[in-house]
């Protein structure tokens, strides 16, 4: 007789959100999440039958730094730099205590350094040395790429048909990349569609940093902190900018932990 034992993992998991993008987050220190399930990561982010989140993060050692961040899209691919998942990992990342008040880790596209103070949990960004214009708008890449669109109505604009508009056109058929449209009025005002997740999140990290930076290269900004306003809430961002070049970017806002619980796999 030949019996058949089937082992099943219980993985532990925290759902997050900084501004109304949210994640899942796993602490995965002892390398047990497959990283090639790109069908239960999917599973885990759809909303009706799953968790539901924008995207699933891995929380892993680094040899060298406090941690390393491992990033899937709610499509359950790998993917560019997430903002405002570095900066619920880093909050993660305390409430675990790898972390005291500052770090530095690792993500997809290099070093990160952190920092809490407070409620609020800052991420530095990756330099931007290249913004290019595409009719109507600017692409720069803020650890993911960005278009950038400015426009005279955000509150009633129809982000689907924009977005299939846009992403009509050369060289967006071939290339992905998230799309932003921005309002400068009194305040900047910005909305994302993010690829990956293939719809509109309440807000994009490396968005907001791409809008916000665009919007000061196009002098439409002379300042260089700059409050963004999202769907789900106000992000800050800081930068320094000589020659074009912008540099010692920093992202900044509320990251909280909503609640945690136990998936079987």
């Amino acid at each position: 007789m030949i019996y058949f034992y089937f082992y099943q993992m219980i993985i532990e998991f925290y759902k997050y959100h900084g501004s109304g993008n949210d994640f899942i987050m796993i602490d995965d220190r002892k390398n047990e999440f497959d990283l090639n399930d790109n069908e239960l990561i999917s599973a885990l982010c759809e909303r009706r039958m799953g968790i539901g989140a924008d995207g699933l993060i891995l929380l892993r050692n680094h040899k060298a730094l406090d941690f390393e961040m491992i990033y899937f899209n709610a499509d359950g691919k790998g993917s560019s730099m997430c903002g405002n998942g570095g900066r619920c990992i880093i909050d993660f990342a305390h409430m675990l205590e790898i972390i005291n008040t500052e770090t530095t880790f690792m993500a997809i596209d290099g070093e990160h350094r952190g920092k809490i103070i407070g409620r609020e949990i800052s991420i530095q960004m990756k330099d931007v040395n290249n913004i290019q214009k595409f009719l109507g708008g600017l692409v720069l890449d803020t650890g993911s790429p960005h278009y950038i669109e400015e426009v005279d109505d955000l509150l009633n604009l129809d982000v689907k048909n924009e977005v299939r508009r846009i992403k009509s056109l050369n060289p967006f058929k071939e290339k992905s990349v998230n799309i932003n449209f921005v309002l400068n009025a009194d305040e900047l005002h910005v909305r994302t569609y993010e690829r990956g997740v293939e719809a509109e999140t309440f807000s994009c990290g490396t968005g907001v940093v791409a809008s916000a930076i665009a919007m000061h290269y196009a002098n439409c900004i002379n300042v260089n902190v700059i409050d963004v306003i999202t769907k789900g809430g106000v992000l800050n961002v800081s930068f320094e900018e000589v020659n074009g070049i912008y540099k010692n970017i920093w992202l900044s806002g509320e990251a909280s932990m909503v609640y945690a619980g136990e998936f079987e796999c």
